[in-house]
């Protein structure tokens, strides 16, 4: 829209009157997502009335969630909200406009598994249909046995009690809700998986950062922490997202020791966040080989298997575990026994394990293959696992957008991040801080020419 046309919807030049016709245009779908906005400075000249006037109609819109401003590259009209996405989740949906406004045609913001490195679903649910097609009781329990033995030899340690949830971040909440109340402090990682920390925020439990590196949270961070005096510790021990980071056995061992020696650290609780363990190339580790009464560990089968299973593995204390069972009772019940039936079946079918073991290794090269590319063009980038790699750029913003102009589409590192950057959390420090780009390869495919080159470009932007 051309500023003389913007200029004459707008009947009131004040903020508010400026912010309402803006607000009724974007709403009714004349200033589509996308559409850079004319400069406040050239609105305020059009208008006869001062930049700050414009300016503060510009961040009524941005609270209200209808524009976004990258800086020099401008302000955007944004996608309207999808309600029921959680704050953080609608950072993560933020994409910079193409200058054409046609969708990306290389998405590495999404974190999805490449489809093409997934298990086919159909002879395990042709399988499970005749053993599970239904239900005699609702008093089953609801870890079917067969599964039992198979996810045993997956875990880090033995278990004292296992269960399923509905995927990961069901295990994530079940467990937090199985051991911290309201007002209660919990460690995490920093950087971390944004839906976490709106779990946090809806639990009203509040999340106290712990810096990390190339081998997981730092031991001397997480001291600092534990003054805090959590009820929980939240980690990621095998390909970390965003960073692709896995802790190794001695750091395990040493924040084990930590929480083992802690005044405030000998109650708290470990949960473990291992989303994307069976594609990823790093040993079994865990905090639970040394403190296995009181860690509650999720193994996700979404990135190996695919997303729409919803389907993971929580084990832990006995307590603990019968706690989570007995609340499950009261709402869904249980997970879907036909289900754990066609898990069981792709975790021993020898088509189904070999297709895992083949996505471990293409995501383990695509890892390789652009990180040596991007070190070659002068980013230093540290060894990754899994599907993330965690860049690090001048203004993430400005790398955005300008990996947008590319029809490349990537995820802004501050939306992992844990406190504001101008707040009291800005002293929480460590290699992973600063301004980064999450790049995700489950869509990078084979063969991008040039993608390095590409996103070092971009990185120097700003």
């Amino acid at each position: 829209m051309e500023i003389d046309q913007l200029v004459r919807e707008i009947d009131e030049p004040s903020p508010h009157g400026i912010a309402s016709a803006l607000s009724m245009l974007i709403r009714t779908g004349e200033l589509a997502p996308g559409t850079r906005l004319p400069t406040v400075r050239a609105v305020a000249a059009a208008l006869g009335v001062s930049p700050g006037t414009v300016s503060a109609a510009w961040n009524g819109l941005a609270g209200a969630g209808l524009l976004t401003t990258r800086g020099r590259a401008g302000s955007f009209v944004l996608e309207q909200p999808t309600p029921w996405l959680t704050p953080r989740s609608h950072t993560l949906a933020d994409r910079a406009p193409s200058p054409t406004g046609a969708p990306p045609s290389l998405d590495l913001a999404t974190g999805m598994p490449d489809p093409a490195l997934l298990p086919d679903l159909k002879a395990s649910l042709d399988r499970a249909l005749p053993r599970h097609a239904s239900v005699t009781t609702y008093l089953q329990p609801p870890l079917i046995p067969d599964l039992e033995g198979p996810l045993r030899e997956l875990w880090p340690y033995s278990p004292p009690s296992l269960t399923v949830v509905d995927g990961a971040m069901d295990g994530l909440e079940r467990a937090l809700r199985a051991v911290a109340r309201f007002g209660d402090r919990v460690v995490v990682e920093t950087p971390t998986f944004p839906m976490l920390l709106d779990l946090l925020e809806h639990l009203r439990l509040m999340a106290v950062p712990a810096a990390m590196d190339g081998s997981g949270m730092l031991p001397d961070s997480l001291e600092s922490a534990l003054g805090s005096r959590p009820a929980a510790v939240v980690l990621q021990p095998r390909a970390h997202n965003p960073t692709g980071a896995s802790l190794t056995a001695a750091r395990a061992e040493e924040l084990a020791g930590i929480l083992a020696r802690h005044r405030y650290g000998r109650d708290a609780v470990v949960i473990e966040d291992d989303a994307s363990g069976l594609i990823t190339a790093a040993p079994k580790v865990s905090l639970g080989q040394h403190l296995p009464h009181r860690t509650l560990h999720v193994l996700g089968f979404s990135k190996s298997h695919g997303p729409d299973l919803r389907i993971a593995a929580l084990g832990g204390p006995t307590g603990a575990i019968d706690r989570i069972v007995a609340h499950r009772v009261l709402g869904p019940g249980w997970t879907s026994r036909m289900t754990q039936a066609m898990l069981h079946h792709l975790l021993e079918d020898r088509d189904a394990v070999a297709t895992v073991r083949r996505a471990r290794y293409v995501y383990f090269t695509r890892q390789r293959e652009l990180t040596a590319g991007l070190r070659a063009v002068g980013i230093d980038v540290a060894p990754s696992d899994g599907l993330n790699i965690w860049v690090p750029v001048r203004d993430e913003r400005a790398a955005q957008v300008a990996l947008a102009a590319h029809g490349i589409s990537v995820s802004l590192g501050s939306a992992f991040q844990v406190g504001d950057a101008d707040g009291p959390l800005a002293q929480i420090d460590g290699p992973h801080r600063g301004d980064h780009i999450r790049v995700s390869l489950g869509q990078y495919g084979e063969g991008f020419p040039g993608l390095a080159a590409v996103i070092g470009q971009a990185a120097g932007q700003g």
